[in-house]
């Protein structure tokens, strides 16, 4: 599988160890099937004039040994999940890969209505169901991550 991660540098070998806390699948290295997506992230860079880059990774389809969760839509279970991690919290469940949808400005306003009361979770799933597609695949197991993600190139955007 085909993967991206936008940054500010090249990153040939990624370290979870300078991921930063409170995400919205935990500490990890986080990356994204959507080559636009990854590209649209680093504005965020660029923007501030600085240096973005993008890497380009090929995750291993043999995988079976290691535990994956995956977020089809945005519902209940992916609710209470990214709370969890947003708040710095430990969820129940080990995970060495985990995908799904992001949490971001839009749909994270409404993860703060639902955490502050102002909305039902009922409500804030209602208004995360018209969100756009996007994707994001957090790796959260170091040895996953040595072993089975291969940098295949990056360019400076």
């Amino acid at each position: 599988m085909k993967l991206y991660h936008a940054s500010t540098t090249i990153v040939e070998k990624p370290d979870i160890a300078h991921s930063r806390d409170k995400l919205d699948f935990g500490i990890g290295f986080y990356l994204t099937q959507i080559k636009q997506q990854a590209i649209n992230y680093a504005q965020r860079f660029l923007i501030r004039g600085i240096d973005a880059y993008l890497n380009e990774y090929c995750l291993d389809d043999n995988l079976d040994k290691y535990i994956i969760k995956t977020f089809a839509n945005y519902d209940e279970e992916w609710l209470d999940y990214v709370a969890l991690c947003r708040k710095g919290k430990k969820v129940s469940q080990h995970y060495d890969i985990v995908s799904g949808g992001i949490a971001n400005d839009k749909v994270f306003n409404t993860v703060d209505l639902y955490f502050a009361g102002i909305i039902t979770k009922d409500e804030a799933l209602g208004r995360l169901k018209y969100q756009k597609s996007n994707h994001q695949l957090c790796i959260l197991n170091q040895e996953l991550l040595n072993k089975h993600l291969h940098f295949i190139k990056a360019h400076k955007l």
